[in-house]
Parts: C-alpha cells; structure tokens; sequence
C-alpha cells in the first residue's frame, strides 16, 4: 500500500493597494486626508510578502500554491495583476466601492478572517507587509493572528519551513531574536527579508490569464465601515530657517525673545 502525499502547502497574501513610495504626499482640498488622485502600487512590505511566497515555493519544490487577497475599488485588480505576475497562482479580490473609505486594520483582519474559513480553509501560512505605507498602522497581521487563534511571528527578516513547522528570525535591539511555530502561522514580513522581484514582460501577460475570485464583503458576512472619525488634516507648518549669532550673549537674548526661560 502506497502512502499517500503530503498535503501542499497553501499560502495566502494579504495585500493592499497605496499611494506609490515616490509620491509627494499632499493633503486633499477638503482636509479629509491625503490626495488620492495620483500613482499608486503595492504597498512594498507586501511586495517583500509575496516575493518570500514565491522563495519559499521553489525552495520546497512540491507545487504549494500561492493566493492573494486585497480589499479595494476596482483598480485595485491591478496591484493583484502585478502579484501575480511576480509568481502567485491566483487571487481574491474583495471589492468596495470608490467612495468607500479605507477600511480599518481590524476590519481587513476580520475580512481576511472570514475568507480563510469560508474560502480558504486549507491555508497554512498568511504572509503580509508588516506595515502599509498609508496609514503606517502595522496591527493587521497580530489582529489577524488573534482573531484566528494562530501563532505569529512579525518582523521576518528570515524564514525557514521545516515541515510543518516555521522558523523565523526578527530583528531588535542588539541582535535577532528566532521564534518557531507550528502551522498555520501568520508572519509579518520586514524590510531586510528579500529584494522583491521585478515581473517580467512574459509573466505580465500571463497574468492576465490567472483566476482572479470576485468577492464582497457582504458575501464574508463582515462591515467595513471605519469606527474611527477624521475630523481634520493639515499638513505640518512650514519650518523657518534658522540664524547665526555672533556670541552666547545674543545667544541668549534670541532665547528669551522666542519664549525660552
């Protein structure tokens, strides 16, 4: 009697669609937030997230599949398209209109949440950017990890699977730290883990080609509505440029004219 093959492994990429690194943020006219009609890309912790999905595939050489999920507009099938084209075999899109506002980390972690179990429950491995540029939040992954009552490890600069098991090595204050847990696991990649992969011409149009899964929230059973208000945005005063004094005592008189005791 043949034993019968270990199950692939099945990884799942959060990612999300964010205003382009290189872009000049500017805060919109009704100083609700930041102007959004400009470039956008892949948030580029999830670019590192995706690129260690697809190291980690070709290192094991068994076929594990790669899916990605983003919740956005429309447009945001594009930041998938680029995903996969780097190497991921097919995604998820869960849709909200344009005019909906950016849900809010727990909300994507619930989202994400309802998809593994009602879509995906075969899922071994959740990998995703330890921050998105935007907001800067970096709490989706340690939300998602409790909501599912998985292990976490976050700051990966280092991943190795051994089985099922994983090993990851996370930088902090004078040294590394190496955490191990047993599958599933959700990991939060940083910025030293990989140099993401630019997609090539070929993978670009095939693409084109993969399953991308239409979804909305509705359909997971969840509300992306934000609890938390924005009452104003500005953007910081201008800084003035600074002087030169010729000797402490105009030093001085300079620093009791500006307030300073």
């Amino acid at each position: 009697m043949r034993p019968s093959p270990a199950r692939l492994l099945n990884i799942l990429v959060p990612i999300k669609r964010t205003v382009d690194y290189a872009v000049k943020i500017r805060v919109n006219p009704e100083k609700t937030g930041v102007d959004l009609n400009v470039k956008h890309s892949m948030n580029p912790f999830d670019e590192i997230a995706v690129e260690e999905a697809v190291r980690i595939r070709d290192r094991l050489k068994d076929g594990s599949t790669i899916t990605l999920v983003t919740i956005g507009p429309p447009k945001a099938l594009e930041t998938l398209r680029t995903g996969l084209a780097m190497g991921a075999d097919s995604a998820v899109h869960i849709e909200i209109p344009d005019s909906h506002p950016a849900p809010e980390p727990l909300g994507v972690a619930k989202a994400i949440k309802a998809l593994i179990q009602s879509k995906e429950p075969n899922t071994d491995l959740v990998i995703l950017g330890k921050q998105a540029i935007d907001d800067d939040s970096g709490q989706t992954g340690q939300m998602l990890a409790g909501l599912l009552g998985w292990g976490q490890a976050t700051y990966a600069s280092k991943v190795e699977i051994n089985g099922k098991s994983v090993t990851v090595t996370k930088e902090i204050d004078g040294g590394s730290e190496e955490i191990k847990s047993e599958m599933p696991v959700v990991i939060t990649t940083d910025l030293r883990l990989n140099e993401p992969r630019y997609a090539s011409l070929p993978n670009i149009m095939k693409a084109k080609k993969k399953p991308v899964d239409k979804l909305t929230p509705a359909d997971l059973g969840v509300d992306l509505t934000p609890v938390l208000e924005y009452l104003k945005v500005e953007e910081p005063p201008q800084r003035v440029g600074g002087g030169k004094v010729e000797n402490v005592d105009e030093l001085v008189a300079k620093l009791k004219e500006n307030g300073f005791p």
